[in-house]
């Protein structure tokens, strides 16, 4: 299955409504003129195959032709994350070495002034100074490169995450199968674009022959009407959508008959949740489980046939947990610290080791950090950073993460980078920020702080500071100024403590 042959290979609803995106509605041969209008735009500015392009929109149908207009020439997209700071924004685009940037007026003013106007078209594009360097043996990118995702780096600098058109052919043959995607599904585009959660449906469903349903941004309300009135039979969503749309849905109090199935992840669901989503919008829920680095999806909590016949309550739980690895994916838990040999650990679902992976949908690599490549590979399987447990059926259940990652609404957030812009402040003398639960976000950011003097700060003083810095979703909801922090045997600031009296009486999992 050829990539770039996707789009034209929807010609079954080729002249019909494909796409629905506010007033704008387009089939797919329109969704083609329009990608090859990006396309030429781009090679305007000086992009030609090989070369990063950013793309910087909210969700909207313009993003959608971008991302086709790329493949097709070849171009490797860079996505950006609408939330982060114009500083963020600048640093991934120099460490990818974008050629061009296109994407809405009102997201690129910011980065590129009021110099660059928009086309009738409603977007804009723009070549980027590149300060290009000649890579070394070991950082040379695949030649299918498709997509540089950057996530944070636990340093605090970004990571780009390599996909290649190879990553996203078996995503897609894996996603179709699985998901059991036909021409009759109606995909709502709620989680943002720019991200995984979101992203892989835009080819799953274009070579399955569906139609996109797009949402600008989530409103729960709007979300519910979108669903009724468009017919949506399947989407994504980020725990703090779910558990939005599953409110909304009850002050709405009318059925979604169209809704076949609801799928989340990145954050624990409770078997209440999933049995409210079974009640309230009268379909199937799937749990799942994946990162950036695997295009994403390595499980899925779907139940064969002797499993649906199980008693409500643990069906219900089964359903909840992590699931099983995904077909085309090699899947196991190894007893840390795993290196050239594994030792698994007893499918007992109870003795906790590393999630390691293997499989035609993970990442070859990071975007010239040759260093990283190998420490996430290491014994030739990809190393998660999570940590789980696995039962005789196969079913993961993630238990903790290796490292301090924190998953709030979806997101990630990695504490270095936190604690970075924290150390930043003059009146900061240490801190250190974890993850806490919590009933909305999954998860949120707390940090604890010790001042340089008793009164030299507040801790509403220090969030706004760190809002200056960093993306909103990164900064802690909560910072305790303390006397001192915890510290292990060996002098290290003891995490688990901190976070010890917010997780007593919870079971930790993260799904």
């Amino acid at each position: 299955m050829d990539p770039r042959a996707w789009l034209p290979s929807a010609s079954r609803r080729h002249s019909r409504t494909a796409v629905v995106c506010g007033a704008s509605a387009l089939s797919y041969a329109d969704l083609e003129r329009l990608a090859a209008s990006i396309g030429r735009r781009l090679a305007g500015k000086g992009a030609g195959a090989g070369d990063r392009v950013a793309a910087l929109f909210p969700n909207c149908h313009l993003y959608l032709a971008t991302y086709f207009a790329a493949l097709q020439a070849g171009l490797v997209l860079v996505p950006l994350n609408t939330r982060l700071t114009p500083a963020e924004l600048r640093a991934i685009l120099a460490h990818s070495e974008a050629r061009a940037l296109i994407g809405a007026p009102e997201l690129l003013r910011p980065l590129l002034g009021d110099g660059e106007r928009a086309g009738g078209e409603g977007f804009i594009t723009a070549a980027l100074p590149v300060a290009a360097r000649a890579p070394r043996a070991d950082e040379a990118a695949p030649p299918d490169m498709a997509h540089l995702y950057y996530t944070s780096g636990t340093t605090g600098n970004p990571k780009g995450v390599i996909l290649t058109r190879a990553n996203l052919t078996a995503h897609v043959r894996m996603t179709l199968e699985e998901l059991r995607f036909t021409e009759s599904d109606v995909w709502l585009h709620a989680a943002p674009m720019f991200h995984l959660a979101d992203a892989w449906a835009i080819w799953t469903a274009t070579a399955a022959g569906a139609a996109h349903v797009i949402l600008p941004r989530f409103d729960p309300d709007q979300a519910c009407e979108l669903i009724a009135s468009a017919g949506v039979t399947v989407t994504n969503l980020v725990p703090t959508m779910l558990m939005a749309l599953l409110d909304a849905a009850e002050r709405r109090a009318r059925p979604m008959p169209s809704l076949r199935l609801v799928m989340s992840g990145g954050a624990p669901i409770a078997p209440a949740v999933v049995a409210r989503v079974v009640r309230l919008l009268g379909c199937e829920y799937v749990q799942t489980y994946g990162l950036t680095e695997t295009s994403p999806f390595l499980t899925f909590s779907l139940l064969d046939r002797t499993l649906r016949q199980l008693p409500d309550e643990e069906r219900l739980r089964m359903i909840a947990r992590t699931g099983r690895a995904a077909r085309g994916v090699s899947l196991r838990v190894v007893r840390p610290p795993a290196s050239e040999s594994f030792e698994d650990v007893p499918p007992d679902d109870a003795t906790v080791g590393e999630v390691v992976a293997r499989g035609e949908t993970i990442t070859p690599g990071y975007w010239r950090d040759p260093e990283a490549t190998r420490e996430a590979f290491r014994g030739g399987w990809f190393h998660t950073g999570d940590l789980g447990t696995i039962d005789g059926r196969g079913f993961l259940n993630l238990v903790d993460r290796a490292k301090d990652v924190i998953i709030t609404g979806g997101e990630t957030v990695y504490s270095t980078e936190v604690e970075h812009a924290l150390f930043e402040h003059p009146a900061v003398r240490e801190a250190a920020v974890y993850g806490v639960p919590d009933d909305t976000w999954g998860e949120a950011v707390r940090a604890a702080v010790v001042p340089l003097a008793q009164g030299a700060v507040g801790a509403e003083d220090l969030i706004a500071f760190c809002r200056e810095r960093i993306a909103r979703y990164k900064c802690p909801r909560v910072i305790d100024l303390v006397q001192a922090l915890p510290r292990t045997g060996s002098g290290k600031i003891d995490k688990k403590a901190l976070r010890e009296p917010f997780w007593a009486g919870r079971t930790r999992k993260i799904n």
